[in-house]
């Protein structure tokens, strides 16, 4: 039976749980736990991993934390939905899923969410968990520590900063084109000869991660941008889904050219307003995934997709999306009139 890291902590737990938990349970049922290969409910299933996150048996630790950073997203949810959630169960969720930004922004709504939560995201999370976070005005104003914690992230943008009430170093005077420094940032790297650490080193890095409970997310935080590209030409679908996030456009673009990303995660791109002129020509220059009638048909009412290229996909959308396309105010008018013209087509030819 795993023994547990001490802990001040103290939940009311079911019989079932408590009974995979007390000292004399077989090492193999935990671990099993551990796994959720157990019928346990989302709420069960949660307060389970979160002892065994602490376990002092490595094996057990490290597949209670890889099971809970897996988690389908709509148990989590539920979970979140109690209202007396404890608030170490929230704290948990934090430190392992720090990048889902709606998970994240549910945490910081949910009421019994307490201030180390709170501030461990302020510190830690990515700028989109942080701009949820700091639409809590009144939150804000109670607690100067998260408003300075926010400002001292490296993953806060300027324009939070400046709202947050950021005046920084060069106050009054004019500054460089953020835009421009944020592009130069690739290149700043190689000016100085660091191209970081190797994949192995990186990798070795992740494994002592995972020993300490951290998530990708956490260790993202800690590679440089050449590192970043490295992991998102070669990393796994949580890393994709991670680095994807990444501001830069040279980073996004490594995790396209991963030779492991689906044509799920290539939709989501597609159907994303805010992908990048970039990004939408990857897509556009590669075969196989413009095979795909649903990346097409997101393309063709993308913002960032070439005219041409959306009116050559009109003629091969389905009678019901032209028909959605046709009265579409999100597209843009020579699109949509397109549409219209192709669907007037089909409904002749059909008598």
């Amino acid at each position: 039976m795993a023994q547990f890291e001490s802990t001040t902590v103290r939940l009311k737990v079911s019989p079932e749980i408590a009974c995979i938990l007390k000292s004399g349970t077989p090492r193999d049922v935990q671990l099993a736990a551990a796994r959720g290969a157990l019928p346990l409910a989302g709420k069960d299933l949660l307060t389970v991993l979160f002892f065994l996150c602490s376990s002092h048996d490595v094996e057990i630790k490290k597949a209670a934390v890889k099971t809970l950073r897996q988690l389908p997203e709509n148990i989590i949810v539920t979970v979140i939905r109690d209202d007396s959630l404890h608030p170490q169960l929230l704290n948990l969720l934090t430190r392992a899923r720090m990048y889902d930004v709606e998970l994240m922004a549910a945490v910081i709504m949910h009421p019994t969410t307490d201030l180390k939560t709170l501030l461990n995201l302020a510190q830690k999370a990515s700028h989109g968990v942080l701009e949820r976070l700091a639409r809590h005005q009144d939150l804000m104003r109670q607690n100067p520590p998260l408003v300075e914690a926010i400002i001292a992230n490296p993953a806060a943008e300027k324009a939070l900063k400046l709202k947050l009430g950021w005046q920084g170093p060069d106050a009054g005077v004019q500054k460089k084109d953020t835009a421009a420094d944020e592009g130069n940032a690739a290149n700043d790297e190689n000016e100085k000869g660091d191209e970081g650490r190797s994949q192995v080193e990186i990798e070795s890095l992740m494994e002592e991660a995972d020993q300490e409970g951290l998530s990708k997310y956490q260790i993202a935080l800690e590679l440089k941008v050449a590192e970043k590209i490295k992991m998102g030409m070669t990393g796994d679908k949580e890393w994709r889904n991670i680095l994807m996030k990444e501001a830069n456009k040279l980073i996004q673009g490594a995790v396209m050219k991963n030779p492991k990303i689906s044509d799920g995660e290539v939709l989501m791109v597609a159907k994303n307003k805010t992908s990048s002129d970039e990004l939408i020509r990857i897509i556009l220059l590669n075969k196989e995934w413009m095979k795909n009638y649903e990346i097409k048909k997101a393309l063709v009412v993308h913002p960032k997709t070439p005219i041409p290229k959306a009116l050559r996909f009109v003629s091969s959308l389905t009678l019901k999306d032209l028909k959605s396309l046709a009265k579409s105010r999100q597209v843009s008018n020579i699109v949509m009139s397109a549409g219209r013209k192709e669907l007037e087509k089909r409904l002749k030819k059909q008598g």
